[in-house]
């Protein structure tokens, strides 16, 4: 009797330790779907590193060099002249564009002015709103009034204009035409 009850004993014991080490599958809860939400398509499309831009009322486009680094917009002005009308500070400047010398004078409010940081020095600007055909869509978008004469470019398109509206790709140019 007594050695049946050591069998019994062992059996019961390795039968436990038999199903402690028998791995037990595990059910996974049901995930609930999740939304992934993807950008939303931009109007402009892919864009180079100069496309084309119209400041409004001119007739005639400016070459624009595109910069996603360049958190605002900015133009090349000439006779900048600041004043005040009806307490408020306000800007005329002529926009002359230089391929093909159509002239348009100014007249606006002055939305702020900022400082422009470089290495060496540091420079203010009037900041002014200006509408702009930019691809197929009409812009209300603020742009610094610069002294470009020593860049390339007449205009520069930054973030501003840029978010949401286009992807640049620096390899293209003149998508927009």
């Amino acid at each position: 009797m007594r050695f049946l009850f050591k069998t019994v004993n062992i059996f019961c014991i390795c039968a436990f330790l038999a199903s402690c080490s028998q791995k037990q599958a595990v059910v996974p809860d049901i995930v609930p779907a999740v939304e992934v939400k993807m950008p939303t398509s931009h109007a402009l499309g892919i864009i180079g590193e100069v496309e084309p831009i119209y400041i409004l009322p001119m007739k005639t486009p400016f070459e624009a060099r595109i910069d996603t680094g360049a958190e605002n917009s900015s133009i090349d002005v000439e006779k900048l002249n600041l004043f005040e009308r009806d307490g408020e500070k306000w800007v005329s400047f002529t926009i002359k564009n230089s391929q093909n010398g159509e002239v348009h004078r100014f007249e606006k409010k002055v939305e702020k002015t900022t400082t422009i940081k470089r290495i060496n020095e540091s420079e203010k600007r009037v900041v002014v709103t200006l509408d702009v055909k930019f691809g197929n869509q009409i812009i209300n978008a603020k742009f610094s009034l610069a002294n470009r004469e020593k860049f390339e470019y007449q205009v520069l398109v930054g973030r501003n204009i840029l978010t949401g509206r286009a992807i640049v790709d620096t390899s293209l140019s003149h998508t927009l035409n």
